[in-house]
């Protein structure tokens, strides 16, 4: 596992002008109440447990009493956010001991076979949505005060005394989200897989927009600055709640560390405050991110306010270069995400992505009139692209390589593309080239695929970025996915960078932008 780039000593800087303005745009939460539509048996066979649909739930449940160790499955259909309530009672003799019950929430139903005692990842096993709980008296309303990401809920009665037994008259969920789907129409397509995977990306940016663009509603509730800018790119086609996505820039721009760096990520509660990561990627992508914006809405202020904010991470950036014109390997440390992946250096992506956010840069500064900018930044990146190919191209291998072991990745060759090293041409043979050879070092997140998607598509292959959507998000709803996952690898679908996919989060930010991609290049119309 890298280990994170904390900073050790640093000071938060408050623009407490971004700060009210971030305030003013708080929005209210949508509340829609839901009830489950189904239970679910466990059945047992050869092969292990395994889960089958039974009859409607409310049905009957109205004629269920619980004993010690007897427990049921709910399901409500699909992916939700939100907060329970349980409307118990007693049936027998007065209630003599308080009613012991255990309450789990699951995105999906494999979630529920996992021991969470026998858990031993790095991520505190805090996150596991599950609640052992005591109620003194009967009949109770039991509102359980946080909130939970889920489509399956188990409630087992741990234990009641010999004279009486558990009754569960209602179960409700105060649903929430920043945004209403009622009237999001779905795209138009004789294709039913792409129907689905537009249906449920947006699903998941839904559940993951809350009072700011969540990475994830199960863990970690907190806004992370990639996945933000790619639940933008999302948002902008489907809900267009502009003023989330301003009310997001005003809070990364209002919350910066030492030399004016932007913080990787934001912690929501008890108040807004960065944490101590820094992310040398996300940080540039910052000036993507307010060039998204400005495109979609013109926002002439917003842009003035957050422009030089965008520009100082170029300068940060440019901080990390040696003599050589490249940035020094420092892959073993958690500084450039790029990807998850054991062993994936991230050196040759590291400058592919200053160089993308350079060409980001200078079209924030022609919307602002910075000549002065436009010149030295344009003449920077043509600098650093020469540097890309003399220190990473490998002429025998025709890709780029990285780090000392000359290590070949598809992040690396995506990243080049995406900087426009190469012309468009040179860019598609490359990208054809990769597929090819099929590098060792594969891409295992949607935050990657998307990249790799975005590369295709501006190499000019875009029908077979649509088959890769179709292959790669397609997969996860064939492994029934309600909403998209943080992590998939088609080749080993139990991997998990924490050390327990139980720990995974299944309806993630970065996953979202299939929507986006069918939206802008493929398909205009909507039913």
């Amino acid at each position: 596992m890298a280990s994170f780039c904390v900073l050790d000593e640093f000071e938060v800087h408050k623009n407490e002008e971004f700060l009210r303005i971030a305030e003013e745009l708080k929005p209210e939460l949508h509340e829609r109440e839901i009830r489950p539509l189904s239970m679910v048996k466990v059945e047992k066979n050869e092969d292990g447990d395994t889960f089958v649909t039974d009859e409607k739930a409310q049905d009957t449940l109205k004629y269920r009493v619980f004993k010690k160790d007897e427990s049921v499955i709910l399901d409500f259909g699909t992916h939700y956010v939100g907060y329970l309530t349980l409307n118990l009672a007693s049936a027998g003799s007065h209630q003599d001991a308080p009613a012991y019950i255990y309450v789990r929430f699951a995105e999906r139903l494999d979630e529920l076979t996992e021991n969470t005692e026998e858990y031993t990842g790095w991520i505190s096993k805090g996150w596991f949505q599950e609640e052992y709980i005591h109620v003194d008296v009967l009949p109770a309303r039991l509102e359980l005060p946080r909130r939970y990401a889920f489509r399956y809920l188990e409630i087992k009665v741990l234990d009641v005394s010999l004279k009486f037994s558990l009754v569960i008259n209602d179960i409700s969920v105060k649903a929430v989200s920043a945004v209403n789907d009622e009237n999001i129409q779905l795209i138009k397509s004789d294709d039913a897989i792409l129907r689905k995977i537009d249906e449920v990306s947006i699903r998941t940016l839904k559940n993951c927009m809350q009072f700011v663009f969540e990475d994830g509603p199960k863990r970690d509730r907190r806004m992370w600055l990639g996945d933000f800018r790619l639940q933008a790119r999302a948002n902008y086609r489907t809900f267009r709640n502009m003023s989330m996505v301003k009310r997001c820039l005003y809070l990364f721009g209002g919350l910066t560390f030492n030399e004016g760096k932007i913080p990787a990520c934001l912690f929501l509660e008890p108040e807004i405050e960065p944490d101590d990561t820094y992310l040398f990627d996300y940080a540039l992508l910052f000036g993507s991110v307010l060039l998204d914006y400005y495109r979609a809405t013109k926002d002439q202020k917003t842009l003035e306010d957050l422009y030089p904010i965008a520009i100082r991470q170029i300068e940060i950036g440019l901080t990390y270069l040696n003599e050589d014109g490249i940035i020094p390997d420092r892959s073993g440390q958690f500084w450039c995400f790029v990807d998850w992946g054991d062993g994936l250096n991230t050196q040759a992506a590291s400058l592919a992505i200053l160089i993308y956010s350079m060409r980001y840069g200078i079209r924030l500064a022609e919307y602002m009139k910075d000549d002065k900018t436009i010149h030295w930044l344009t003449e920077k990146m043509e600098e650093l692209k020469r540097s890309a190919v003399d220190h990473f191209w490998d002429g025998e291998q025709k890709l780029f390589v990285s780090g000392e072991e000359r290590q070949v990745s598809w992040a690396t060759q995506v990243w080049m593309i995406l900087a426009r090293v190469f012309d468009k041409e040179k860019n598609r043979e490359l990208i054809i080239h990769t597929i090819e050879v099929n590098p060792e070092h594969s891409m295992v997140s949607p935050y990657m695929y998307h990249h790799y998607i975005d590369a295709l598509i501006r190499s000019g292959e875009r029908e077979r970025a649509l088959e890769e959507i179709k292959n790669y998000w397609g997969g996860m709803i064939k492994d029934h996915a309600d909403t998209f996952w943080e992590l998939y690898n088609p080749h080993n679908k139990y991997e998990s960078p924490y050390g327990s996919v139980a720990i995974n989060s299944f309806c993630h930010a970065w996953s979202c932008t299939p929507t986006y991609f069918l939206r802008k290049f493929y398909i205009s119309e909507f039913e």
